[in-house]
């Protein structure tokens, strides 16, 4: 049995789920807690790539990524490397489709403690990133493992998106949910359901998992 199926999976919803969680947790610090013109319609952007269709999303990214897209052009012009069809691409695929979990989970974590323990400790001369590391990132530590881990969830499951913007290439791009795609058009059943036991695995481990350490965190804080 090959394995790249399970590599190339693992590594790109991993470099996706990296990037999804600074964005979002830098998103979300910086949108949840203050109010300004515009902030909701920039919240509805941010979980649009939940309630769309994958292959729309995929449309987009092909749109913009294509070699006649803004950002694609360009990058062919300047360093003659092209995005679409790569394994950057799926990366790119997965960061889109994650990156709403990500940031529904950070959000939610930093409203959930008192604005004002970060008043006291600015009011007593610390700085703004001394304040985050020390006081915001610890209280909120809970919710974001929890969108970690949901957001590298959706990335290894991702397929609409992936299949529009990076294909299915073998030893590229190969990912779990495009190789049983595949093998299910192809007639190898077995293969699929090798793969679909895999997955469903993995998936079914990161929610066990997550439940079982919400619950000892809740657990503590009630004993606290």
């Amino acid at each position: 049995m090959d394995y790249t199926p399970l590599i190339l999976s693992i590594k790109i919803a991993g470099i996706a789920t990296c990037i999804v969680f600074l964005l979002g947790v830098s998103c979300a610090r910086l949108i949840s807690r203050n109010q300004f013109p515009g902030k909701r319609l920039l919240e509805a952007l941010f979980l649009l790539p939940l309630v769309l269709p994958p292959t729309v999303v995929g449309f987009g990214l092909l749109f913009i990524f294509g070699k006649n897209g803004p950002i694609g052009r360009l990058l062919l012009q300047w360093f003659d490397y092209q995005i679409v069809f790569t394994w950057v691409g799926a990366v790119i695929a997965a960061v889109v489709v994650s990156f709403p979990l990500m940031y529904q989970s950070a959000a939610a974590a930093f409203l959930k403690y008192e604005k004002n323990l970060e008043h006291s400790a600015l009011t007593m001369g610390a700085s703004k990133w001394k304040v985050f590391w020390t006081i915001s990132f610890p209280l909120a530590w809970p919710g974001l493992v929890a969108g970690f881990v949901l957001s590298f969830a959706r990335a290894l499951g991702e397929f609409g998106a992936t299949l529009m913007v990076a294909g299915y290439i073998p030893n590229q791009t190969n990912t779990i949910p495009l190789t049983i795609y595949f093998a299910v058009e192809s007639g190898n059943m077995q293969t699929a359901l090798f793969w679909v036991i895999g997955i469903v695995i993995v998936g079914f481990t990161a929610i066990l998992w997550l439940n079982w350490w919400s619950g000892r965190n809740i657990l503590k804080l009630t004993k606290e």
